[in-house]
């Protein structure tokens, strides 16, 4: 018995000694049919979704590898809540129910499950996360009432606490203003909007509570627009409000109710090319489309576990240099991703 031990950890070494693990995308398989809205002439066409990220399979060796020590399982998605892609096609999930983000970067096929906000901190709830030009990251913790900075090989840099001795107090959506180099962050508890500079120096605010055109009650989720307008989630007021890159109040849509184009529980906005408006409402399971107007145009989804069909999902981000649409399907614990037609 010794003997055969002995030559299983043996075994165990060669398959650690080897080169760094390579891993891939966990795609679940394509629709067989079209599935795409509105029906007669498909503008959003489901195209699959990703489930996390595993080892690389090379003639079994790397799948054993994986099973052995459980990696492939630390790269499946637990509740995504938050989607974002880099200049170089870097992905990041931000999992509030793994407490971590998930790291992909396809030119080396390298995946990290990023667990720490420093030395001795865990991330406790990530919910948003954005990349900058040079492929840094950030992520804001609503627990830890602080947005992480990492490398841009996923190293820890730096935390981000509040802006001239404001602490944050819930820091939430996040966005990158790439022209003017600024994060954008979304402060739910002080119903306010701080723009900092990639160090955490503050640029300017806006925002405040309450009802009035450019108040806020308990915004959560943030866009910056390729129109370069700026586009903020006010959940409690049930609209979504848009700015001026400098703050400045442009307009907004939206009212509570339960009818077409109405909110009930908004959360993800998102912006195409072509100035469509995109929402996500976790209550009605789908994706709503708007205008530059506010007008509503489209639904996108419903309730359910099978392709184009959400439960409570929340984060949307869209790639417009490829026509793609991620939506975070939380609790069906996937991204699901869609075609922008023309």
């Amino acid at each position: 018995m010794k003997y055969f031990m002995r030559l299983f950890f043996i075994f165990i070494a060669i398959l650690l000694s080897g080169c760094a693990s390579k891993y891939v995308p966990l795609y679940e398989e394509h629709a067989k049919v079209t599935i795409g809205w509105p029906l007669n002439q498909p503008k959003i066409v489901y195209k699959g979704s990703l489930t996390g990220f595993a080892e690389e399979g090379k003639n079994g060796v790397s799948t054993l590898r994986a099973i052995a020590f459980g990696r492939e399982s630390k790269g499946l998605f637990s509740n995504p809540v938050a989607f974002s892609l880099g200049e170089d096609g870097r992905m990041a999930v931000a999992d509030r129910g793994a407490k971590c983000v998930h790291l992909y970067i396809p030119q080396d096929k390298s995946y990290q499950r990023i667990t720490r906000a420093g030395k001795g901190m865990a991330l406790k709830s990530p919910v948003s996360v954005a990349f900058d030009r040079e492929g840094r990251m950030y992520v804001t913790d609503s627990m830890l009432r602080r947005v992480v900075v990492f490398d841009r090989e996923g190293q820890f840099q730096k935390v981000i606490s509040g802006v001239d001795g404001e602490e944050f107090l819930r820091p939430t959506g996040l966005t990158f203003d790439p022209s003017r180099r600024a994060l954008y962050l979304v402060d739910t508890m002080r119903h306010k909007v701080f723009v900092m500079d990639r160090i955490g120096a503050k640029l300017f605010e806006f925002g405040g509570r309450g009802s009035q055109k450019g108040n806020f009650n308990f915004p959560t989720h943030i866009c910056f627009g390729p129109d370069r307008r700026v586009y903020v989630t006010d959940a409690m007021n049930f609209r979504i409000q848009i700015f001026s890159s400098h703050g400045d109040f442009i307009g907004s849509f939206g009212h509570h109710g339960d009818g077409s184009g109405d909110f009930a529980m908004p959360k993800g906005v998102a912006v195409d090319k072509k100035g469509v408006i995109y929402v996500v409402d976790a209550l009605f399971d789908n994706v709503q489309l708007f205008n530059e107007w506010g007008e509503f145009l489209l639904t996108v989804g419903r309730r359910g576990r099978g392709p184009g069909e959400f439960w409570l999902p929340s984060g949307v981000f869209i790639d417009n240099r490829h026509n793609r649409l991620y939506v975070c399907d939380t609790f069906n614990k996937r991204v699901q991703i869609f075609e922008i037609r023309d």
